[in-house]
């Protein structure tokens, strides 16, 4: 640059990456920063299971390294796992899945950009619930998608058909995405809500997306698959919550026959497959159900110390925490500023829990998340701990 010339400013960053951050994400790093300077730090902020892959699992990867090679699959995915992902709706659910509609992705958060990608245009309206998984509205917001937020509370947790068509009527929606259980609350539709609900869309041309990827994970009640009530809804589930196979970046969709080929076209341009490896590794989670099951009694164990503590310590107006592994709580007398209290906590009790702006940006100033993925013995110590700091 000669001088006297003024640098040319730089191109702004897109409109679409002026999303919000993933809070919990960003607690995880502070806590990591916490941890490398040499303290000890409860981890309540991440939906990460503490336990170790399943052994058949890594036997089956080992197993697989042995041929030396991995290359690009098919981009639905292997017809070994397609097939034994059908065959799971059956035996877990009674319900018959043609393998041709599985499509296996990177992640369950690949399903959510895929599903999102083939079923709408821009500026279509989704419905999403607050508090809810805050991805869900980043990404829709990054696809120039709608979301519309439907407020839930303790005492009314859960997205009913009435609710529906309210909020279509003045929205005229698009989409629904609901997650049972769900994230942040655990809170899980019954049997019969979730078929009223998803007959309810249908009625209304409206397309429904099942978040299921706590299934198996239930404490309260009796899980559904929305797979079993219309062969219209989309189905997203993942291998990293059972099954403990967070890194391994696998998960799955059931489609509508008429999503099938949409979803291969963008998927082979956005991702060309998911990874070859934790493709034939995952066949194996399936034989691991019972290490799997005493994972989640671990679990069990920590909700019910949770349920009993949290209230003991001050936290108030806890969801119904019927699966998944997170209890939402309101802060109560506690405090207003959820992002304040967390960043308290974390520094003066080494204790990490998620803001509840992460999953509602008005009401959750005053909510939080805890995380129950880690051991009990954590869980007993994180109550301590807290209970300590507030005295």
């Amino acid at each position: 640059m000669k001088r006297g010339q003024t640098a040319a400013a730089a191109p702004a960053a897109s409109r679409r990456s002026a999303i919000r951050p993933f809070v919990a994400m960003d607690v995880l790093a502070a806590a990591n920063r916490r941890e490398a300077a040499g303290a000890r730090v409860i981890h309540m902020e991440v939906g990460q299971p503490n336990a170790p892959t399943p052994r058949t699992v890594l036997a089956a990867a080992a197993a697989a390294l042995t041929g030396g090679r991995f290359g690009y699959t098919e981009a639905l995915g292997i017809p070994a796992l397609r097939n034994r992902i059908a065959r799971h709706y059956g035996e877990a659910y009674g319900v018959e899945v043609d393998p041709r509609r599985v499509a296996i992705t990177t992640g369950s958060s690949a399903a959510f950009n895929l599903a999102l990608l083939a079923a709408f245009d821009a500026g279509d309206r989704v419905l999403v619930t607050a508090p809810g998984y805050p991805a869900y509205r980043n990404i829709l917001g990054a696809l120039d998608l709608v979301p519309v937020e439907v407020e839930l509370t303790s005492n009314s947790p859960v997205v009913t058909p009435e609710r529906l068509r309210e909020v279509h009527a003045g929205q005229k929606l698009a989409g629904v995405l609901i997650a049972s259980p769900a994230n942040p609350t655990g809170t899980m539709l019954s049997p019969d809500e979730l078929r009223a609900l998803v007959r309810t869309a249908e009625e209304l041309g409206i397309r429904y997306i099942s978040d299921e990827i706590y299934h198996r994970l239930v404490y309260d009640g009796v899980e559904a698959t929305a797979a079993g009530m219309s062969p219209h809804v989309i189905v997203v589930n993942s291998f990293s919550k059972y099954y403990c196979m967070t890194g391994w970046r696998i998960g799955w969709m059931v489609l509508p026959e008429d999503l099938v080929r949409p979803v291969e076209r963008i998927a082979q341009n956005l991702y060309i497959c998911p990874p070859d490896i934790a493709q034939q590794a995952a066949i194996a989670a399936f034989d691991a159900t019972e290490e799997l099951d005493a994972v989640r009694e671990n679990y069990a164990a920590s909700r019910r110390l949770l349920l009993r503590r949290l209230p003991e310590i001050g936290f108030t107006g806890l969801y119904p925490v019927d699966g998944a592994f997170y209890v939402y709580a309101s802060l109560g007398e506690l405090g207003d500023d959820s992002e304040a209290f967390s960043a308290r906590m974390l520094a003066e009790a080494g204790v990490a829990a998620t803001p509840g702006i992460d999953f509602d940006p008005v009401a959750g100033r005053g909510a939080i998340r805890f995380s129950f993925a880690g051991s009990p013995a954590d869980m007993a110590e994180a109550a301590e701990r807290m209970e300590a700091w507030l005295r």
